[in-house]
């Protein structure tokens, strides 16, 4: 899935202008220009619809060890279950809970291997769903040895680019349950490229499309009162065998539709919202996604430390997209294990995503870091 800003920025992707390619991709896409996971604006020549190029802390509840041993038996109960040719879950689920005038819906499906395929609140859709790369979903990419190069090494949740806008995934759904207001799934994830192929010219490093690299998320809709908000935590699992120095987490990317057209950044010194223009990039506040009136918006919030927030446009996708990045280097190489990062989606009018916002900042201040 791809990230996101000019290729050439990506071997110093530890600098403020890092490649969205490298996590800030453009919706993700058919080979083009610029076909990677987090995104770059100048480089979306792809059909509209599909997901532009370059476009790819903790938990809920507690995911350190106890979590690479879940991960671990999840991996090996989707072994067993395709030897014995019993059924992973399809990944069909719904869950919801009441947000103000509106319930808050959330929907996985098969077709994208469990990842969110929609959230409606008070009639309106926030999700530009199309392939399956344009989800609310996460991502990581890594160096694998080599410069570091958008959805070259690009596990996806929701799937790979060759699985296009078709009916099925790359990726494995290993472990899905859903009760009420809350989602947990394990999912073995897909590179986004397969072997052979490109992205902005650069070919794949992964040798097969299956990764092994898990993903673990649990989904909460409402928190300690807070109605609008959505708990949403993730873990990745990093495996044995593989060789990075750099590594990228897009902890978590919404595509919406581009009706959301006015950028708000949240200054917590403030509370207030501030207008955020100019090119796509990423920046420290936290961010929030508007209607013209305010009457629907989306936020992004992380307590965990120095998180990365990315907004781009793409307006032959007719699509915008923002994502939440961590970064992790490591000259000995980033170590193999769990890496777990908590974020906070808010969905509602203009306002309750804003005084949401205050409230999380009172909540998490002192934990987050400038």
């Amino acid at each position: 899935m791809a990230l996101g800003f000019g290729r050439n920025n990506a071997v110093g992707w530890g600098a403020r202008g890092v490649s969205p390619a490298i996590f800030g991709v453009p919706p993700k896409t058919s080979p083009t220009r610029a076909d990677t996971q987090f995104g770059v604006q100048d480089v979306c020549q792809n059909p509209g619809g599909e997901t532009p190029p370059g476009a790819t802390g903790t938990v809920a509840l507690p995911i350190s060890t106890a979590s690479f041993w879940f991960g671990f038996f999840a991996f090996a109960l989707g072994g067993l279950a395709s030897a014995f040719g019993a059924d992973l879950p399809d990944g069909n689920a719904v869950i919801r809970s009441r947000a103000g005038v509106s319930d808050i819906v959330i929907t996985t499906t098969a077709r994208l291997a469990g990842a969110v395929h929609s959230v409606t609140w008070n009639g309106k859709e926030f999700i530009d769903s199309h392939d399956h790369g344009r989800q609310l979903q996460s991502a990581s990419n890594g160096d694998a040895g080599s410069p570091i190069k958008a959805e070259t090494f690009n596990p996806t949740e929701a799937g790979s680019r060759r699985d296009g806008a078709g009916p099925k995934s790359s990726s494995r759904l290993l472990h899905l349950v859903a009760k009420d207001n809350v989602l947990q799934t394990t999912s073995q994830m897909a590179f986004w490229l397969a072997p052979g192929e490109k992205s902005e010219g650069n070919p794949a490093k992964n040798i097969t499309i299956l990764s092994d690299h898990l993903l673990t998320k649990r989904v909460q809709i409402g928190w300690r009162g807070m109605h609008h908000v959505i708990a949403y935590d993730v873990t990745f699992g990093l495996p044995v065998g593989e060789r990075h120095n750099h590594f990228v987490f897009e902890a978590l990317t919404g595509y919406m539709p581009s009706e959301f057209s006015r950028f708000w950044g949240f200054n917590a010194k403030t509370g207030e919202l501030e207008s955020i223009t100019g090119p796509a990039r990423e920046q420290k506040l936290p961010l929030v996604f508007a209607t013209e009136s305010g009457s629907h918006a989306m936020g992004i919030f992380s307590p965990e430390p120095n998180p990365s927030y990315g907004q781009f446009r793409f307006p032959h996708e007719r699509v915008v997209k923002w994502n939440c990045v961590f970064r992790r280097t490591d000259n000995d190489g980033v170590k193999p294990g769990d890496y777990s990062f908590r974020q906070f989606v808010i969905v509602g009018d203009l306002t309750a995503v804003r005084d949401s916002m205050r409230a999380l900042h009172r909540e998490f201040a002192g934990r987050e870091q400038p």
